[in-house]
């Protein structure tokens, strides 16, 4: 028997932290629930979930710290839950390193689709991916753009000689912008081919993706196509 995925999921609303709980068990998950920020993440470092859904809005520390503390210990994916799509909280959950969001209130099987998504993204990262497959590279895997080698097969990066910590997602983006060096990418397709999106989402998910890959990989390497997207210079 396969092994179950776990879920940490960080919510303070008794009614919706058990709604869901029993929804994700229901799916198949193994779901650990706690009330706030600070027992999420005692739970996140005792169990090492292998994704975690963190609703904004919780005491003690809330979902976007929690996110960031998360962050500096582990690239296991996160989510975050937001009360409103337009909120600021949505860029500050991703600016700290969440990989996706859902807005409440949602529909369980949106939920489950969402983490599976999340979950297959990170299983690509991990083994090469069809960004991967879609390159070109050397015999050795390893593709170069001046300063900066991807290495498509051993899933690293380096710059300037120096390794570069890429989450999976940021791996992926950039897999998919090495891919096709020069080309202009637009938003909606990043998120299909990222995201897994089959339909549209919220731009802003990878508008904070690249830029945080920006700081990682150099400001200038990444271009912005103004109205049309985005194009890795070649």
């Amino acid at each position: 028997m396969a092994e179950q995925t776990h879920v940490l999921f960080v919510e303070d609303d008794d009614v919706i932290r058990e709604a869901t709980q029993l929804a994700l068990e229901r799916d198949g998950f193994a779901v650990t629930a706690m009330p706030d920020g600070l027992s999420g993440l005692e739970a996140f470092r005792a169990r090492r979930p292998d994704i975690a859904l963190l609703d904004v809005m919780v005491p003690g520390l809330d979902g976007v710290s929690l996110c960031r503390r998360i962050r500096d210990e582990s690239t296991v994916p996160v989510i975050m839950l937001s009360a409103r799509a337009d909120s600021i909280d949505v860029v500050l959950g991703l600016e700290a390193g969440a990989d996706d969001y859902v807005t409440k209130p949602f529909d369980g099987a949106v939920l489950v689709a969402r983490i599976r998504a999340v979950l297959r993204r990170f299983g690509h990262a991990s083994g090469a991916g069809r960004a991967a497959e879609d390159t070109s590279p050397g015999d050795d895997g390893v593709l170069t753009f001046g300063d900066l080698e991807v290495d498509t097969e051993g899933m690293e990066v380096r710059k300037a000689g120096q390794p570069v910590a890429l989450t999976p997602t940021e791996m992926r983006l950039l897999l998919e912008f090495s891919s096709a060096p020069g080309t202009v990418l637009s938003r909606d397709k990043l998120l299909e081919r990222v995201w897994d999106y089959g339909w549209g989402g919220d731009t802003r998910v990878v508008d904070v993706h690249v830029q945080r890959l920006r700081t990682k990989i150099g400001q200038d390497r990444i271009e912005t196509v103004r109205g049309f997207g985005y194009k890795l210079k070649a």
